[in-house]
């Protein structure tokens, strides 16, 4: 009976895991979509629409190369004086390289970002850390990283 018991007992431990697994793939692949959508929205010169996808608070954390913001309106005037025309803006690619589950309401996303430019000697890239949340209105980017 008691080797019953530690097979029952094994055999639930591994199905949370599967299932926890499965949740953490389920979620990143929907962060995948959502950035996929950002890209979107920036290729399209919709600055307002990319933003959506950031926590609007005061707590949100930017890094970029001019340092550490904080705030979704501070973060949204620096990308529009950052990118004032829609050629300057040229065409977001985003390849999300690793993501990482912390928890089922918390990933950071890493990967590599690339603006391509009708005048090709403008292109720009890097690479971003994103800590995505899950709020009550869903999954949001709450603290940035980008090089």
């Amino acid at each position: 009976m008691l080797k019953f018991n530690y097979i029952i007992l094994l055999f639930v431990l591994l199905n949370c895991k599967t299932n926890s697994l499965k949740n953490y793939k389920d979620s990143c692949e929907e962060i995948n979509d959502l950035m996929y959508e950002q890209q979107e929205s920036w290729n399209k010169g919709n600055i307002e629409d990319f933003m959506k996808k950031y926590w609007k608070n005061d707590s949100l954390i930017f890094i970029g190369k001019s340092g550490i913001n904080y705030g979704w309106n501070k973060t949204t005037s620096n990308y529009k004086k950052s990118y004032p025309s829609r050629n300057s803006m040229g065409l977001l690619h985003f390849n999300n390289i690793k993501c990482l589950p912390i928890n089922d309401t918390t990933h950071i996303i890493s990967g590599q970002w690339n603006i391509f430019r009708l005048d090709s000697s403008k292109n720009v890239g890097g690479y971003y850390s994103l800590m995505w949340i899950k709020k009550e209105d869903g999954w949001r980017i709450v603290y940035d990283h980008t090089s």
